[in-house]
């Protein structure tokens, strides 16, 4: 995982990695990823115990009409910067009369080692009229994916990159390109 500086802000994020492929024959299940009622360890501290929120668990996402505003950032400014492309939708959406029909996605569609590109995407039920410019009218991702949960500042999210990483190499699976980040609280 790459070293990144992030401010320090709570957010709760559902981290999802499409299309996952098998490398080699499954692996059998792992005892620890029966998880629904038992306490353990969170990925991001390992000093807290609290119910287990899923933790690889399979789900297939369902596409969603979404308000789409594309960008791109280094690592050194990541943080503000999607906080800036999801907080202009929002606004957007809201001065449209415009409810969100769902929490907003961060979809990351290329990542190096300088920074990444993505969308920011907000889910709507109906087309906004006379669209901002560098936004579009799309759909969210589809298909079979892997739950992810990671609770606590953005700052710390590479310690559950770094769990998912170790969790898809346990299970010898191969994860796609793109990486979904949903965005429950902030």
């Amino acid at each position: 995982m790459l070293a990144r500086q992030r401010p320090r802000r709570l957010v709760e994020t559902i981290i999802v990695a499409p299309d996952i492929a098998h490398r080699h024959q499954p692996v059998a299940a792992d005892p620890l990823d029966r998880r629904e009622e038992s306490e353990v360890r969170h990925a991001g501290d390992p000093r807290i115990h609290h119910i287990a929120d899923p933790f690889g668990q399979e789900q297939t996402l369902t596409a969603k009409k979404v308000v789409i505003l594309k960008g791109s950032a280094t690592w050194d400014n990541a943080f503000e910067t999607l906080v800036a492309s999801l907080k202009t939708l929002s606004d957007f959406v809201a001065k449209q009369g415009i409810k969100p029909a769902g929490p907003s996605l961060i979809v990351y569609t290329s990542t190096d080692d300088a920074g990444f590109t993505y969308q920011a995407e907000v889910p709507v039920d109906q087309d906004p009229k006379n669209l901002a410019r560098g936004m579009s009218i799309g759909t969210s991702p589809e298909g079979p994916t892997l739950k992810f949960v990671h609770r606590g500042s953005y700052d710390n999210m590479d310690n559950t990159y770094e769990a998912i990483t170790n969790h898809l190499d346990d299970k010898r699976l191969e994860a796609k390109d793109t990486f979904i980040e949903e965005y429950l609280t902030d």
